[in-house]
This record gives C-alpha cells, structure tokens and sequence, in this order.
C-alpha cells in the first residue's frame, strides 16, 4: 500500500501502519534524548473495571510504549471503585515526579461520570487531551497536548504534503473526541471548515464540496462514492463490527475509486492514534522539563 498520494482521482490507499512507524521513529529519538539526562517518560493508564475492549486498547498502547522505549504501568481498580477513589487515584499519579501522562481508559462503568476525573487530571500530563485548560488553549490558537485522533490526522496530512491553507474541510461528527478539536486545528492552519452532523440537512451537499473529508460519525458505509469530490482526501474514524467484519464510515471500495486518497478500516487512523499518545507523552515530559527549568 502507497501513503503517498497522487494529486487526483486514482484513489491511492494512505497507509495509516507506515505512517504511524515514521511517527514512532521520530519518538523514540526524542525518547532517547530524554532518557540520556534521566528523563525517561512514563505513562500511567487508570482502568476502572473489566472491559474487555478497554483492556484490549490499553494492551495496544502499552505495547507501543515499549517499541519507543516510553515506561508504562496500569492502575487497575475494580468495578464498583466509586468516583472519589478514581480522584484520589489521579490526585496521587499527578503527584509522582516518573509519571509524564496519565491516560484515563473510557468509557467508565455505568453510573462514573468521567468529566470531573478528565479535569482532575494534572493538564500537563493530560496526554489525550481532554482537559478543559487544554481543549481552550486549543480553541485559542495555541496548541499543546491535543486529542490524539485528530492530532493524528493533522499529522498525516502534513506528511502527505497537503497543506490546509484555503482547503474546504468537512468533518461528518462533532464529538469532543474528534470532531470539535480537529475542527479547531483545521481552523488554526486557515482552512474553511464545515461540521457536520445527526441534524445536518443534506449531507451529500456538504460532503462533496470537501477537499479534506474526515468521517467520525459510527455508522457503517455512511459515505458512499457519490458523496465524495473527485480528488478528496478521506479519512475514516470509524469503527464499527457488521457481522465478523470491522468496518469504517466509508464505503471503501466506493470511495477509493474518487477520491485521491482514503484510510482503510482497520489500518488508517487507528495507528496514527496510537503512534500520536506515544509522541504526546514525549511532548508531555519535554514540557515539564521546560518548565522545572524556569
């Protein structure tokens, strides 16, 4: 598979596992770097209960700290563990000096807001993000540690050569997740960016208009090709099982065929996020380095 896209039209597949490697190489230098004066990053990642799937995803990130040589540890608490013990479990994570991120596995059992402990967490080593001081720097202009999805596809679309400067963007999702920040660092690198979601009227109007297109919506095959510009960039966050398939937002088959460029599911954007915890994390340790030494 080619990460390198044509101009347009011959639907070249962007190779989300190559690209996320390329991230990856450049973090395990930074890591290094770190680790030569004793700085060496560690990730904390806090899971309340046993979910299955959220066991399975922190497996996947902890195995990626190990490929860049970033420290991980897992604080398991069980499922009836109440709210307050999940704080006092943040509270003393923020407080040790080897913990660079702490990353919160979601969702939480039923009943366990997770909106006060996203905001417990110290937002120097939020490194997903979330946090509502980062999430507002982000709304400024001033990007620092961001959700790692779209900081993923921002990424990618530097590498591929596509700059966002007067570029229409549509994004089909406006999660806190993906949607709401990757519209604001679209918006940061000057491109005009257009939301889109359950409510929106039309969408093929507005999906064909979309030189960037990125589709975080959870429903399968919801763009079909004859939604998509002719030359567009697609990018599919979505993930969902039909049947014994995991399968995206886009109808694949479809859409490479018009498009320039399409993530496939899985493969695509799944790696970028990964790849891109990992380089926060090493961005979360520089940035308390930086500030120990003012």
């Amino acid at each position: 598979m080619s990460r390198f896209p044509p101009i347009s039209g011959t639907g070249m597949i962007i190779d989300g596992k190559a690209l996320a490697s390329e991230m990856e190489a450049e973090t395990i230098a930074r890591v290094e770097k770190l680790a030569a004066i004793g700085r060496r990053p560690g990730l904390a990642t806090i899971i309340v209960g046993e979910n299955p799937a959220s066991a399975m995803y922190v497996r996947i990130k902890h195995s990626a700290c190990d490929r860049v040589g970033i420290r991980s540890q897992t604080v398991r608490l069980p499922e009836e563990a109440r709210i307050e013990v999940i704080l006092e479990t943040i509270k003393g994570l923020n407080e040790k000096d080897d913990v660079n991120g702490i990353l919160l596995q979601l969702p939480l059992p039923r009943g366990r807001d997770p909106a006060p402990a996203m905001a417990a967490i110290d937002p120097a080593k939020d490194v997903d993000g979330f946090h509502p001081l980062n999430m507002g720097t982000l709304l400024a202009g001033a990007e620092r540690l961001v959700p790692c999805t779209p900081k993923g596809i921002i990424w990618a679309l530097e590498r591929l050569g596509v700059d966002l400067e007067g570029k229409e963007a549509v994004i089909v999702g406006h999660s806190n997740v993906v949607g709401k920040p990757l519209a604001a660092m679209m918006l940061n690198r000057n491109a005009t960016v257009t939301v889109c979601h359950v409510f929106t009227k039309d969408l093929a109007a507005h999906t064909r208009k979309a030189e960037v297109l990125v589709v975080a919506a959870g429903v399968p095959g919801l763009i079909r090709g004859d939604m998509v510009r002719t030359g567009a960039y697609v990018f599919d966050v979505g993930i969902n099982r039909v049947g014994d398939r995991t399968v995206g937002d886009v109808e694949f088959d479809e859409v490479l065929v018009v498009a320039a460029a399409v993530t496939p599911v899985p493969g695509g954007v799944g790696p970028l996020t990964v790849s891109m915890l990992m380089s926060q994390t090493a961005t979360a340790a520089e940035m308390q380095m930086s500030s120990e030494e003012r």
